[in-house]
């Protein structure tokens, strides 16, 4: 079983127009409300896989229940903490480009209490013995910037190994934190992690090998339609595909986590399935995950050690 925690749950809905043209109104051509969290994403690709998983997440108020209900109907096991506020809601609009444009609410602040009681519950899925630990998405107001740092704390005491996709000064804890096996940026997030522009290969690796630095295990740096790299301390490895229409960005990259995580095999196994699952995510609408009839893994291909003066837009 793989284990995912979101401390930011949300409603996702998206809705599909023609063209997004700022003052006028708009008719939806299609439209979806899904379960949404970069956790409840990563859980609910492996239980369309057919993986056993569980998401961890504080849900409150009326959106909760809705997001409680959202996650049964997709059979997505779910353990929640009841927390006070209401969960939020997210809205995307994708026009038929391609083009995502995404409005996310900043959270339900969570109290010390509740802070607490969704890491006791953590604790008590890690005494289950999980074969991973997801800690992802962006930190709710109230909850401390260490939290996924105590995550990764918390799984190394009972051998589990953790992944953390997050932003900001949440995944500047956890890198500080060290001991964290995966860590999931993408290409924005690490460069603002080390405050340099990543323009080449060879500043992407760079940038992963400081992140590895306090003690991690693997970087996974997704780069949209541009494949993603895969950084460790055996070396460096590039995948990608044809070039792809996407329909939605929305929760590829955690579709790419959850292909990691599935695969089985060596380090350039596992990053060719990240980037087979995440272009299927691409494909799909809104914030649909990918099924085995849409993952494509004969598409990809794996370059070992690129070149550093390769330009990232250019793969």
């Amino acid at each position: 079983m793989i284990a995912t925690v979101t401390a930011n749950p949300s409603v996702d809905r998206t809705l599909e127009v023609d063209a997004l043209v700022p003052g006028e109104v708009l008719r939806a051509r299609g439209w979806a409300t899904d379960p949404g969290g970069k956790g409840v994403n990563v859980s609910r690709a492996l239980h369309r896989n057919g993986l056993d998983t569980t998401a961890l997440l504080p849900l409150g108020g009326a959106p909760g229940r809705e997001l409680a209900a959202l996650l049964a109907e997709h059979g997505v096991p779910c353990e929640r903490v009841d927390v006070a506020a209401p969960t939020r809601s997210n809205v995307t609009l994708t026009d038929a480009a391609g083009t995502t444009t995404k409005v996310n609410m900043p959270g339900a602040p969570l109290t010390p209490g509740e802070t607490a009681a969704l890491l006791d519950a953590a604790e008590a899925l890690l005494a289950s013995g999980p074969r991973w630990l997801v800690a992802a998405g962006s930190l709710p107001e109230g909850a401390p910037d260490d939290l996924y740092a105590l995550l990764a704390r918390a799984a190394a005491r009972y051998g589990v190994p953790v992944a953390v996709d997050t932003s900001g000064p949440a995944l500047r804890a956890a890198v500080e934190g060290g001991g964290v096996d995966l860590l999931k940026p993408n290409e924005a997030e690490l460069a603002e992690l080390v405050g340099e522009e990543l323009s080449t290969v060879g500043d992407a690796v760079a940038a992963a090998r400081r992140a590895l630095a306090p003690g991690n295990g693997a970087v996974l740096l997704t780069l949209g339609r541009h494949g993603a790299l895969l950084v460790d301390q055996g070396g460096a490895a590039w995948a990608g595909g044809p070039a792809l229409a996407p329909r939605s960005s929305v929760g590829a990259g955690d579709c790419a986590l959850a292909g990691y995580l599935a695969a089985s095999g060596p380090p350039h196994e596992r990053l060719a399935a990240a980037v087979a699952w995440g272009r299927a995510a691409a494909a799909l609408p809104g914030s649909t995950v990918p099924g085995p009839g849409d993952v494509h893994p004969e598409q990809v291909h794996v370059v070992p050690d690129p070149a550093p003066e390769l330009l990232i837009k250019e793969l």
